[in-house]
């Protein structure tokens, strides 16, 4: 047999094997993945939604409910490296499991607030419960594809924060109208019950879904798994300029400035996810289910355009501009909605593209530094940018409505984030091309 002829003849079937193996994996972990998400991120957010009636039955001002949504990331702070390093050591499947059943059954607990300690207290502890579910994700994530593919898998799984949105919003709002009043209790403390089920039924599925490695995934051969390895492998060889402990990660200059140009883009993202409800009521718009639909909107447009940057990006292997303009759409989005918060017609267009924008920043980001972090370092390099930059979670939040208390309008914070996210993408035109382009 002619040697040419059968290498030939085995490359189709080499990339018929690989595209075979990764689509495999793909709908076995992504789609999974993405329903967790779903529900922590809902879990995470549907205190904006609650806001609508619980400030009022509560008295809580602006700044009150702004200081406590943004509490939720100093736990989320302090115990972000801690558990990505022990899930990276005990494995995903039990530290995920752990996470979503912590984080189900204190969100419940949100129906017995009765005072502002209590509710600061519970967002505190909701933030030390779920420390570590996404940049851990995202570090499960790198254990099954390489760099090249990260970009739309990423964009796809962080779809789950439109996602939420689009069915959490109109959700939230129907429970809290259907509910009001029965069994004696408020819509939004039903909506707190209702809603934090599901995070243990999941979690606890989790136990038996979810592998710790390609060599335990029993779903797949030996050559699918020898593939995946390989790729893997290979993958982390090119991130032999990245540092390779702990100590050296955070002595590492890039790391600092990759958690400065997330803390930007997070500005965004929390200010779309807590706001949004609000923002749409500002503009005349009466009744929660009619805000819920109306505010699923935005993230309809921001499904869409995720995807479609996540893939531009993984095939043209290009990460800085697909990066850029996502911001700078955010950025327009903000400034131009502030300007006209009393039509909802061009308040709504305005934030779809903020809202764009914003959230295809997210999944295109971590495809920085995860072309130079591998190993523990990626381990404890993802849970500190992670854990610096939601930082921002808490500021946006807080800025925004101690903003508002000020002078009745949420246009100066708006014009505020317009800001910031410019400079978030200019310090994302200084990184070296060479870096992050793989």
């Amino acid at each position: 047999m002619n040697p040419a002829v059968g290498a030939n003849a085995s490359a189709p079937d080499s990339e018929a094997l690989e595209k075979r193996t990764y689509s495999k994996v793909f709908w076995r972990i992504v789609p999974f993945l993405m329903l967790c998400y779903v529900i922590a991120y809902l879990d995470r957010v549907n205190v904006g939604f609650a806001k609508l009636q619980m400030s009022q039955d509560l008295g809580f001002s602006e700044a009150v409910f702004g200081l406590g949504a943004g509490i939720f990331f100093l736990g989320y702070f302090f115990f972000e490296v801690p558990s990505n390093l022990l899930l990276h050591k005990v494995g995903a499947r039990v530290w995920i499991a752990r996470i979503m059943i912590t984080w189900g059954i204190l969100s419940g607990c949100f129906m017995f607030v009765e005072s502002v300690t209590s509710f600061y207290i519970l967002r505190f502890l909701l933030g030390l419960a779920e420390a570590g579910f996404y940049p851990g994700v995202i570090l499960y994530l790198t254990y099954w594809f390489p760099a090249h593919r990260r970009a739309r898998i990423i964009a796809v799984f962080m779809s789950a924060i439109p996602v939420a949105g689009i069915f959490g919003n109109p959700l939230s709002g129907w429970i809290m109208d259907g509910f009001q009043g029965a069994m004696s209790l408020q819509g939004w403390q039903w909506m707190f019950l209702i809603e934090a089920i599901p995070a243990v039924v999941i979690g606890i599925l989790v136990l038996f879904w979810l592998d710790n490695s390609i060599q335990k995934a029993k779903w797949l051969n030996d050559e699918e798994k020898a593939l995946l390895q390989r790729a893997v492998d290979e993958d982390q060889a090119q991130a032999t300029s990245g540092p390779h402990s702990v100590k050296g990660v955070f002595l590492d200059a890039r790391m600092w400035w990759m958690a400065g140009i997330y803390f930007a883009f997070v500005m965004g993202q929390y200010a779309i996810t807590f706001w949004l409800p609000t923002l749409v009521k500002a503009t005349g718009v009466v009744g929660n289910f009619r805000i819920g639909i109306l505010s699923a909107i935005p993230f309809l447009c921001a499904i869409v355009a995720m995807n479609l940057v996540g893939r531009s990006a993984d095939n043209q292997r290009e990460r800085r501009w697909h990066l850029i303009v996502p911001a700078m759409m955010g950025a327009i989005g903000f400034a131009v909605s502030a300007s006209y918060t009393q039509n909802t017609a061009i308040s709504l267009l305005f934030l779809s593209l903020a809202a764009a924008g914003v959230l295809t920043c997210a999944p295109l980001f971590w495809s920085l530094p995860t072309a130079f972090l591998s190993g523990t370092a990626a381990a404890a390099g993802i849970a500190a940018i992670n854990s610096v930059g939601n930082i921002a979670g808490f500021v946006s939040p807080y800025l925004i409505g101690t903003l508002k208390d000020m002078t009745g309008s949420t246009a100066i914070g708006m014009y505020v984030l317009s800001v910031v996210l410019v400079v978030g993408a200019f310090a994302v035109w200084l990184v070296p091309r060479k870096l992050v382009n793989r």
